[in-house]
């Protein structure tokens, strides 16, 4: 199998240019998407029976989604230089967990409160940022400010776009966001997991067997 670059090297400029608009198109897409996976998860967050489920099942499907995301980043089957958005979503609310127990910890000094809130945030964005996560402490910190904002959509949509504010077309997502109606979709929360890399795989084949022609 051609590797990417590989195969990208050997095009002219014309079909090099075709490629990167499907790149930017698909890549918009995924930005829009991902604040709606942040502000989703706080929302998860405050509404769950169990939040140690809730991280379980959010670890169990990074480790699935891994390889599929490993062989549209870079055609490999392992690769330690990205992992996918659920290893970010995981960290995230890992971290908004523990600043949750410090704020509901009554017996702490605020000045003690604040050090731990403090720490925990900066430890959740560099664990992001050194395990090369998608989206890094960028996505950390949506759901931190998401977290911090809940009681006020307005706000929460306020402060999402500020966050987003490296990436335009990821404010687009506020829209979707702030009509929100604060309740329940559809009761099929593991088909919507299960999609990730579902439809990480179906891109890949496409890009590799349509694009690439590889058999």
């Amino acid at each position: 199998m051609h590797t990417y670059r590989s195969y990208i090297s050997s095009l002219d400029y014309v079909s090099i240019q075709h490629f990167n608009r499907i790149y930017i198109f698909g890549r918009n897409v995924g930005r829009v998407a991902f604040p709606i996976f942040c502000f989703l998860l706080v929302e998860g967050f405050f509404h769950t029976k169990d939040i140690k489920k809730y991280l379980l099942r959010l670890l169990i499907m990074a480790f699935i989604s891994e390889h599929a995301f490993n062989l549209l980043y870079s055609g490999q089957h392992f690769d330690r230089n990205g992992q996918n958005v659920f290893f970010t979503l995981f960290i995230s609310l890992l971290t908004i967990w523990g600043i949750d127990t410090v704020l509901k910890t009554e017996k702490l000094l605020p000045a003690i409160s604040s050090i731990l809130i403090a720490i925990i945030v900066l430890a959740g964005c560099l664990a992001a940022y050194f395990l090369k996560t998608d989206y890094s402490y960028h996505g950390v910190m949506s759901a931190i400010v998401f977290y911090f904002l809940h009681q006020s959509l307005l706000l929460a949509c306020l402060g999402g776009a500020v966050t987003f504010i490296w990436e335009p077309w990821a404010i687009t997502a506020i829209l979707p966001i702030f009509l929100y109606n604060g309740k329940r979709g559809l009761k099929a929360k593991y088909i919507f997991y299960i999609f990730y890399p579902l439809h990480i795989y179906i891109i890949y084949c496409f890009i590799n067997y349509v694009l690439y022609k590889n058999p």
